[in-house]
């Protein structure tokens, strides 16, 4: 059968946009999968559609599953911030949050229903098990694979997120369509299994479809459609980083290195093929004014605006924009999201904007709130601002207020202020995150992937590598001057194979600071909020300089490998401890931290220790209590 795909597809934009509606399902009325848990259920889920073979099945099937999505938007990000070390819950936050915070979370909590998330694997079953992938189009191109990609990376997401926060979850790959079939008995799986059979599962899909994705243009909800999927060398990035943990620092080295190989091929693929994806040049930094740099300084504590300036096209704005820029553009910074509903009326509205701001929705009450450890951990960075040179480092006062001290994401991101009550005649407390000016919810972008897989090679065991992604950014000069010399043959040869980048991704310089017409896109990502970090003298890597090539009496040198590893292995700590601030000071609140830090604890020598002391939770000591179950079904 040839279908007109390009005729088709005009036809059913506006019908996809409808379709995000919380109605919307997959073609044939497939229901939740809470029937899968609920065995007292009297209803029976029949499906009278066989085969996905038109674009309008297809079209419904997966806008269903993106509907799906949204029930589980706010959750996702909730779960990995409240249970995290960064935030604090105020005297406004509910009841089901509090429990969250205190991992007593019981089966009647708003967060803790799984059967949404088997809502999207039952529907991306469905849809896997009926698309009729061979179908092509008068082009002699296939119709229906690069949905049949997207959804086979949703499903992967999905499971993956069960697994973080369930441990132990029912397996099931088959859609669920009688009532018979929601009560078998499903095998469990935990989070290796199943970050294992993804990774097969993925493996079979053709290259090309790593960067080419569902187009259906701008109307998807206003947004446009490409960042409403799921990269499947990010997704395949994040199954290999957990499945290698799970295995200890030590044992998945392998699965590092190709954790590192997903996410850099991301990376070179995301604008098309062979591309080039820049962390960009946007960042907060201190810049020397017409006065002396005591004075400047001076001015910096009492002035309410203007005491920070960007690059990148974004001089006198506000740096937390980038966090909220939906725009799709080629060095864009967001890469997938899951679109929320305009009002609350609609059911799928997010809460996020509710609970990190102030507003008269919640009468001006937030929920959640920077935690005290968080403003320890920025302000006790080195900011390293510029002289009149621009060749001396002159650090930043530690005593300058709205939390100016030290690294300046959060204070760019985070506002809050004292305004009066009209109604009360009191004063109260207004807090702005900035990251949470949408609707939408975002769940990857552009730093995020960098910095995995700055964590990445740090555990595949290139330290220097992952610390240039920090420091000054990752390019072929940078690799060939500031890598290369300090790595052994092997090391080179496996570097040399598997990372390269474009000619056209260029390493911001001191001089290009003031530039605006240098052509410089990257960034070390500690100087995006800690000053132009190469001039840092708190934050070198250990041992830069050392060579591990050793004279002889003759004047030779030989390579003593003892002293290599021994290095690396110290590089390797002190990275990593690096890389796990940087992913606190850079993605704040974005629902990351509590799977860092589950992450980074898997690999360590005692991981309930490692739990334990940094939530100050002792209960973490026992590792079925990083998770949560729910009556018994699901859970350890």
């Amino acid at each position: 059968m040839i279908l007109d795909f390009k005729n088709s597809t005009r036809k059913f934009l506006r019908f996809v946009a409808y379709l995000l509606l919380p109605l919307g399902g997959v073609g044939g009325g497939l229901c939740s999968c809470s029937d899968f848990f609920d065995q007292e259920s009297d209803r029976v889920i029949y499906s009278n559609v066989d085969h996905i073979d038109s674009w309008v099945d297809t079209t419904y099937s997966v806008a269903g599953i993106l509907n799906k999505l949204q029930a589980i938007a706010d959750r996702t990000i909730l779960l990995g911030e409240v249970r995290g070390d960064l935030v604090s819950l105020t005297s406004a936050a509910n009841s089901d949050l509090r429990d969250m915070s205190t991992f007593s979370m019981n089966d009647d909590n708003i967060y803790n229903q799984p059967r949404d998330y088997y809502a999207v694997i039952n529907n991306c079953n469905y849809f896997l098990a009926h698309a009729d992938t061979a179908l092509k189009s008068n082009r002699n191109q296939y119709i229906f694979m690069k949905e049949y990609a997207a959804v086979k990376s949703i499903r992967a997401w999905t499971y993956l997120q069960l697994a973080l926060n369930y441990g132990s979850v029912p397996f099931v790959t088959e859609p669920i369509t009688t009532k018979d079939e929601s009560v078998r008995d499903y095998p469990r799986m935990e989070l290796a299994d199943i970050c294992q059979y993804f990774i097969n599962d993925l493996a079979s899909l053709p290259e090309r479809y790593d960067y080419e994705y569902p187009d259906y243009g701008t109307n998807v909800r206003g947004n446009y459609s490409r960042m409403l999927f799921f990269p499947l060398n990010v997704v395949r990035g994040d199954l290999y980083l957990w499945l290698g943990s799970t295995m200890g620092l030590t044992g998945g080295q392998d699965y590092f290195r190709r954790a590192a190989l997903c996410y850099h091929q991301f990376l070179k693929t995301r604008n098309g093929l062979d591309t080039n994806c820049p962390t960009g040049t946007d960042y907060c930094i201190w810049m020397p004014g017409t006065t002396t740099w005591d004075e400047f300084f001076t001015f910096c504590q009492t002035s309410s605006s203007g005491f920070l300036m960007s690059t990148g096209g974004m001089a006198n704005t506000n740096y937390s924009l980038i966090f909220s820029n939906e725009a799709y553009y080629s060095e864009a910074e967001l890469i997938t999201m899951i679109p929320g509903d305009s009002i609350p009326a609609e059911g799928n509205y997010s809460e996020l904007r509710n609970l990190f701001n102030s507003n008269s929705d919640n009468d001006y009450k937030v929920s959640i709130t920077p935690s005290q450890a968080l403003f320890n951990l920025s302000e006790s960075q080195a900011n390293v601002a510029l002289s009149s040179n621009l060749k001396d480092p002159t650090y930043s006062p530690s005593d300058l207020t709205n939390h100016r001290r030290g690294d300046l994401r959060l204070s760019c991101c985070f506002y809050e202020t004292e305004m009066s009550n009209s109604e009360t005649n009191t004063r109260m407390t207004v807090q702005q995150i900035y990251k949470y000016r949408t609707r939408n919810v975002h769940i990857y972008r552009k730093q995020m992937v960098y910095l995995r897989l700055a964590e990445a090679l740090n555990l595949a065991g290139y330290p220097r590598l992952a610390y240039k992604i920090l420091e000054r950014g990752l390019t072929t000069p940078v690799i060939r001057k500031e890598v290369y010399p300090y790595l052994d043959k092997a090391d080179s040869t496996w570097v040399a194979t598997n990372l390269s980048f474009p000619s056209s991704l260029k390493v911001i310089n001191v001089a290009s600071l003031l530039s605006p017409n240098d052509t410089c896109n990257t960034i070390g990502i500690h100087s995006r909020g800690s000053g132009w970090t190469p001039l840092n003298d708190e934050y070198r890597l250990d041992g830069e300089e050392d060579s591990c090539y050793v004279m002889q009496p003759d004047s030779t040198f030989i390579f003593d490998a003892a002293r290599y590893e021994a290095l690396k292995t110290r590089q390797m700590a002190q990275v990593d401890s690096l890389i796990l601030n940087e992913n606190a000071l850079e993605c704040c609140f974005e629902g990351t931290r509590y799977y860092d830090l589950m992450r980074f604890a898997m690999r360590s020598d005692n991981p309930g220790k490692f739990m334990s002391e940094r939530l100050n939770r002792s209960e973490l000591n026992d590792r079925k209590k990083w998770y949560m179950s729910w009556k018994g079904q699901i859970g350890f």
